[in-house]
């Protein structure tokens, strides 16, 4: 099983190259790394690639140009360049665990697309890691209650892993948890539902309708807690205006039977052309 990683990333490649530095060490030749990225300005296109970390895969930077956020957009014009069986789906800061890529590997099964979990980190602890002052793949336990005591981490069940799959699976569209920062899905599945829905514009919802849209399709959700964790880095709250009207619409489809976005991976705008830059 050749996986696909792609990275969502706009103006924020410090917080990126944290990712793609736990991303590097883990991933192998029978991988490949995609950049979805929503714009970046030049200066911080320019920084990822004079500090990209090496890879023993393929890594490649996907860009278009900034129109808002548009980061079901962003990641259909990385997935329609993917080449792996199974697409895992990460934001450019959230930093993967170390055996972040083995477990997602281990937990792929047909008929599932798998919802990882994450860990928040605080203002201070971010700075820390975007600075590479601390690498979280080689914080101790001890680090970690520490950070929880001081408010700078939320949770400490990353410290587990939970390494059977009972309990995993859940039949059903359920909202609660799910998180397009991290989540891995069969390409073919991916494609059957046309991927991302582009209607939905601004933050909010997007990832919500995919699952909704596998879950028409006959795809269970599983649970990649105790095993998937992302470290979720600080920042301050997106704009949230297109909310409300985002989560409507995912309303109104769950009395539907819908299965294929409505301008997905099929519909990709030739108006707004894809820049791709092979790093590695």
């Amino acid at each position: 099983m050749k996986i696909s990683f792609i990275v969502l990333t706009y103006n924020r490649s410090d917080a990126l190259l944290a990712v793609l530095r736990s991303l590097s060490v883990q991933c192998s030749a029978s991988h490949e790394v995609l950049i979805a990225d929503d714009g970046s300005r030049p200066d911080q296109v320019d920084m990822l690639y004079q500090q990209c970390p090496a890879f023993r895969c393929p890594v490649r930077h996907v860009w278009h140009a900034d129109i808002g956020f548009t980061a079901a957009r962003a990641r259909n014009m990385a997935a329609s360049l993917a080449t792996g069986d199974y697409l895992v789906f990460l934001d450019g800061d959230c930093v993967p665990n170390r055996s972040f890529a083995e477990q997602h590997a281990r937990l792929a099964e047909s008929g599932c697309f798998v919802n990882g979990s994450r860990v928040l980190l605080g203002e201070n602890l971010t700075r820390q890691v975007t600075s590479g002052t601390i690498d979280l793949l080689n914080c101790t336990a001890a680090f970690w209650i520490t950070a929880r005591l001081r408010g700078e981490s939320n949770k400490l069940l990353h410290l587990v892993v939970w390494p059977w799959c009972l309990f995993r699976v859940k039949k059903g569209f359920d909202w609660h948890g799910i998180r397009s920062c991290n989540l891995g899905v069969w390409r073919s599945d991916f494609v059957a539902v046309n991927g991302f829905d582009e209607v939905f514009e601004g933050w909010g919802h997007e990832d919500a309708d995919l699952v909704l849209r596998l879950s028409h399709f006959g795809v269970q959700r599983k649970n990649g807690f105790l095993g998937t964790e992302v470290f979720h880095l600080w920042h301050r709250e997106n704009k949230r205006s297109q909310e409300s009207v985002n989560r409507n619409r995912v309303l109104q489809r769950m009395t539907t039977d819908l299965i294929r976005a409505e301008r997905g991976l099929e519909e990709l705008d030739p108006r707004l052309p894809i820049k791709t830059t092979q790093l590695q």
